[in-house]
């Protein structure tokens, strides 16, 4: 029986490093192409969504090579946004992003998910595209999320999730576990399997309904989401509770 590419909780971290530090030179190309480009789309959705005002501070967590963080930026130009993510391959091709665009504001921090080196409370929006279902611990990653949220802010997750309709999930299922493994494969040149991770890491994530219990068990409230594409992927949108409202919640 073939090994399946999913590592248990102990190997995840090293091995999510390991893979996304080989690839990080062809992140941005495949992600273009085996998206058909509409992942620009979802994230524009996505920082729309966030609610940003000028003097707002934004956090995204998994950030990759920041394009979730330029579209933060992009739509609230007046907000300071940081990128964290503890892959520095991707960090470094976020910044040089950053300086060919000339434009917004942008500020890379090395940081892990699940340990994030922020205060409580230190910012308004916190957001994660395509990286929360990456992370070693879920629960533990969407709770460092509420915890580095204002209480009233927002925290907002763009994610991938399998179609309700039968025949869309079909045609997704045979993109997501036949073409998309051997086309990303051989177009990153990786050794690490990485486009076989993908649909499997997608195919085990919770489902909409069950991730947004997941928010609430996390301490935050206003928990909705919106399907895009024909539900292939959900933009979660969350809300920190306040102090008043956690303890109402715990007596």
């Amino acid at each position: 029986m073939a090994e399946s590419p999913l590592p248990d909780e102990d190997r995840k971290r090293e091995f999510v490093h390991s893979m996304f530090a080989g690839i990080a030179h062809r992140y941005d190309l495949l992600n273009s192409l085996l998206s058909a480009r509409f992942d620009r789309r979802w994230r524009r959705f996505t920082a729309k969504a966030c609610g940003l005002q000028d003097g707002m501070r934004a956090l995204d967590i998994c950030s990759g090579t920041g394009d979730l963080a330029f579209a933060l930026s992009d739509n609230c130009p007046g907000a300071t946004v940081i990128a964290s993510d503890f892959v520095h391959e991707m960090l470094t091709i976020g910044a040089s992003k950053s300086r060919r665009r000339g434009r917004g504001s942008y500020a890379p921090v090395l940081g892990d998910a699940l340990d994030l080196p922020f205060a409580d409370a230190e910012f308004d929006v916190v957001t994660v595209a395509f990286g929360i279902r990456n992370v070693a611990n879920l629960k533990q990653g969407i709770a460092e999320m509420a915890r580095v949220t204002r209480p009233g802010g927002r925290a907002v997750i763009l994610e991938f999730t399998e179609p309700r309709s039968p025949v869309l999930r079909r045609a997704y299922m045979l993109y997501f576990t036949r073409v998309l493994p051997k086309l990303g494969n051989a177009i990153s040149g990786s050794g690490h399997d990485a486009y076989s991770y993908l649909p499997a890491s997608v195919l085990s994530f919770p489902a909409p309904d069950e991730l947004a219990t997941m928010m609430r068990e996390c301490g935050l409230v206003n928990v909705r989401y919106h399907l895009k594409t024909g539900g292939i992927v959900a933009v979660h949108i969350g809300e920190r509770a306040s102090a008043a409202a956690a303890d109402r919640r715990a007596a």
